[in-house]
């Protein structure tokens, strides 16, 4: 299974929430689309559905910038990905030329208890696990624009 590019930054954009320190301003989504290195208007797309989610929250203007709430600290990353991937297939069996084999095939249900094992083994992940060092230190590194530890 191959995650979208969209869940893939939305992980990534939580993962930066979770270093910010106390003290700090908190990051904007044009810092936080530069720190994780892609457009801007992809990031805030993702910063709006996590935003929806209630996992972010986001401010304009002077003080602003994005705040990672209690439920995105803890939301368990299955879940999360889950509901950014929606609702879908593995392979698809009805599409606008469907597989002969589709009446009698077992490849299908294989795939979906595959993909189930997947999202299963993320389930006990949280956002707050995928910070933990040492990627947390390095993403406070890049976040201030410092060198990546060695």
């Amino acid at each position: 299974m191959r995650l979208t590019r969209f869940t893939d930054v939305a992980l990534r954009v939580l993962m930066r929430l979770t270093v910010t320190t106390d003290g700090e301003d908190p990051p904007t989504t044009r810092e936080v689309a530069a720190t994780m290195e892609v457009p801007y208007t992809h990031a805030a797309k993702v910063v709006a559905r996590l935003q929806h989610l209630g996992l972010v929250d986001a401010r304009r203007g002077r003080g602003g910038g994005l705040t990672l709430t209690t439920a995105g600290r803890s939301a368990s990353i299955g879940t999360l990905v889950r509901k950014l991937e929606g609702p879908g297939e593995v392979v698809e069996c009805e599409g606008d030329t469907p597989c002969p084999l589709r009446s009698a095939c077992r490849l299908r249900s294989a795939l979906r208890r595959a993909e189930e094992a997947f999202y299963a083994s993320l389930d006990p992940l949280t956002v707050s696990d995928l910070a933990a060092s040492p990627t947390g230190p390095l993403l406070l590194g890049i976040s201030r624009g410092r060198p990546a530890p060695g």
